[in-house]
């Protein structure tokens, strides 16, 4: 075999062990975001905790955003910083490839 298939292959099964072992490996396990462990340390230290606003769409709705939603949103959220930074990368590269060419 080449070693670029060797490499391939190895990479493979290095994917495949990153997502089958988390699986199993934390079954049964709680995550919580960051506002809710924020807000909560807050609670212990000072007592009381009360949000300075609520947040836009919870206003427009007048009540919680689906689990859903609030994902959805977050994905899109994500795509677009990661278009851009891979824009801005692109840029990059192609102002390095115009400065050899010159």
């Amino acid at each position: 075999m080449k070693k670029d298939t060797k490499m391939i292959i190895l990479l493979l099964i290095l994917v495949v062990v990153i997502v089958v072992v988390p699986l199993f490996a934390l079954q049964g396990a709680e995550f919580g975001g960051s506002d809710d462990a924020g807000s909560t340390k807050i609670e212990e230290l000072q007592g009381e905790y009360e949000p300075w606003f609520t947040p836009v769409f919870e206003t427009i709705l007048n009540g919680e955003i689906p689990g859903e939603v609030e994902s959805l949103l977050f994905c899109v959220q994500t795509g677009i910083g990661v278009g851009v930074i891979a824009f801005v990368m692109g840029r990059f590269v192609e102002r390095k490839k115009m400065e050899k060419e010159s």
